[in-house]
Parts: structure tokens; C-alpha cells; sequence
């Protein structure tokens, strides 16, 4: 019983669209329909600059986090920052799968939301600070290698798992952590198709309008 509410807690928190709501604030607009057309960090730099991207990255971010900690503390799960592999991550992993399904198709925008990475960012930052560090460094190693944000997120999405079964978490947050990673796949399927036939825009520190959207 305890998965279902912590999803549903989890959708409710990722279905405040941060991205959706600075559109609103910064220009009035429906950041949907400008750029990629992606409710993400990316497309708001993009769009409306960089204080507005940085505004909904680190929102998209603290959002999986707080109900991380939320239905953590509500159940009985540890595991926060400091994690070890005989802690208890099921609520905190739950709620974080949940933040992403809302991310991605919060229901009062006709389920149309953005790609969930911030928000994976978010739940690795939870689940152990040295795993967090570990897999960032391999995305950044990515994007400086490939210059694609796509391929960075994908590529930490997909050793994600591994390396929970590497600290030893139990079978199920690490099923969960697949069930995350295959969603991340799913909703960057486009990039992907981009990246193959070599039309994926690269992202560079100097110009902000050749990002990739997340």
C-alpha cells in the first residue's frame, strides 16, 4: 500500500510544473509552445535566459528531492544523502518515480510535461551523495566528450542501475531504478532518433541556443 501512495504523493509534487510557471512569470507565455516545445530546463534557457533556467533546474530538482524526503520520513525509509546498502530507499525510490511520471505528464497540462532529467538528478542526490557525485562526473565526462545533454542524461540513466547493484540495494529499488531509466529512454526517444541520423543540436558553454532539450 505503501508504493501506491508514495507514487501518488510523488506525481502530485512532479506535476508542479516549474518550467510551465516560469513561462507564465517571465513572459507570460506557455513555454510549450516556444523552442522544442520540451517544459524543461534547456528550452526555458533557451527561450527566456538563463536566470529562468537556472530557476527551473534547480526547482525541477528540489521538487523530487523534498518528496524523497517527504514520504521517506512519512514510512519509515532512510537512506537520505548517506544512504548504505541495508538502508531503506523503497519510499524515497517510489515517490521519486512518481516525481517523474508527474514531471513528464502532469494532468492539468494535458499530460505534457518535460523530460524528467533534473528531477533523476534529484533522487541519485538522495539516495547516496557518493553515488550522486559518481554519476554526474560520467555525464559531465559525456557532455564534454560528445557535447549532447541527451547523451549525458542517457548515459547516467542507464548506469544508474548498475550501480545500485553495485552498493548492494535490494532487487527491488533496483528494479525501480530500471523502471526509471527505461522511462528516461522512452521520453528522450526523439534525441535519440537525432543522435543516430547526426542531427542532434550539441550544446555549447558559449551559446546557449545550441542546448538540448531536457
Amino acid at each position: 500500500m505503501f508504493r501506491l501512495v508514495c507514487l501518488f504523493l510523488g506525481y502530485i509534487i512532479g506535476s508542479i510544473q516549474i518550467a510551465y510557471l516560469t513561462g507564465k512569470l517571465f513572459a507570460n507565455i506557455d513555454i510549450r509552445q516556444h523552442g522544442s516545445g520540451n517544459a524543461g530546463t534547456t528550452n526555458v534557457l533557451r527561450t527566456l535566459g538563463r536566470k529562468a533556467g537556472l530557476i527551473v533546474f534547480v526547482g525541477d530538482v528540489l521538487k523530487s528531492v523534498f518528496a524523497y524526503i517527504l514520504l521517506s520520513n512519512i514510512f519509515g525509509g532512510h537512506g537520505t544523502f548517506t544512504s548504505t546498502s541495508n538502508m531503506n530507499i523503497l519510499p524515497g525510490i517510489y515517490a521519486g518515480l512518481g516525481t517523474v511520471l508527474g514531471h513528464s505528464f502532469p494532468f492539468y497540462l494535458n499530460f505534457k510535461g518535460g523530460k524528467g532529467v533534473a528531477c533523476i538528478l534529484g533522487i541519485i542526490l538522495c539516495i547516496d551523495l557518493s553515488l550522486a557525485l559518481t554519476l554526474y562526473a560520467i555525464g559531465v565526462s559525456v557532455l564534454i566528450y560528445k557535447s549532447y545533454i541527451s547523451a549525458a542524461s542517457l548515459t547516467m540513466c542507464a548506469v544508474f542501475p548498475i550501480f545500485l547493484y553495485l552498493y548492494n540495494f535490494s532487487i527491488e529499488a533496483i528494479l525501480i531504478s530500471i523502471l526509471i531509466s527505461l522511462l528516461c529512454f522512452y521520453l528522450h526517444r526523439g534525441n535519440i532518433y537525432r543522435i543516430i541520423n547526426g542531427t542532434e543540436r550539441k550544446f555549447s558553454f558559449k551559446k546557449k541556443e545550441e542546448g538540448d532539450d531536457q
